[in-house]
């Protein structure tokens, strides 16, 4: 039971983002969040998941043979 809980506004302070899209994410259960009471409270590890699972990595492009195309 280490885990921190983070609101709402501090999720969106964490992915640079407004308020509105940590909501989006928790009415769309994108990701995992829990209740206490009326309040949504959203695991840090669950904020970690999210980012690595949408994490785009760069191509590496092949390099021309023979240089580029006149």
């Amino acid at each position: 039971m280490n885990e921190r809980y983070l609101s709402v506004d501090q999720v969106a302070e964490v992915l640079g983002t407004t308020v509105r899209f940590p909501r989006r994410l928790v009415a769309k259960r994108r990701i995992r969040y829990v209740k206490v009471g009326r309040h949504v409270r959203i695991p840090e590890s669950a904020v970690r998941a999210y980012i690595d699972a949408n994490t785009v990595e760069p191509v590496s492009r092949r390099r021309n043979r023979y240089g580029r195309a006149a």
